[in-house]
């Protein structure tokens, strides 16, 4: 039995790195406009320019939410970091909706 770390070490947080991926998706992919500069100055086509810009936001999503996740579940424990994560995607969708409803009675 081997004591090297694996990416099967992982699969029980997956479900919260995914939740805190999506919870951190926009407000990290928001500050990517320097990105979104330096690919337009690029002489890059536009469908390549956006794949590169989705992609780069994705996984810098992806690698906050893994950090948190891991930091939240030596601090708590994998369930409720898990747990914190559903919590934080919901939240953001209820801010975002009562956002979107402001908007409409303006």
């Amino acid at each position: 039995m081997s004591d090297a770390f694996s990416l099967s070490d992982l699969s029980p947080l997956l479900p919260g790195i995914a939740l805190w991926a999506l919870a951190l998706y926009l407000p990290l992919s928001v500050p990517l406009a320097r990105l979104e500069q330096v690919l337009s100055e690029a002489s890059l086509e536009e469908g390549l320019q956006q794949l590169v810009l989705v992609g780069g936001s994705l996984l810098l999503a992806l690698a906050v939410g893994l950090a948190v996740e891991l930091l939240l579940s030596w601090a708590l424990g994998p369930g409720w970091a898990g747990s914190l994560g559903l919590i934080a995607v919901l939240g953001g969708l209820s801010i975002g909706l009562a956002a979107g409803r402001d908007d409409d009675r303006r």
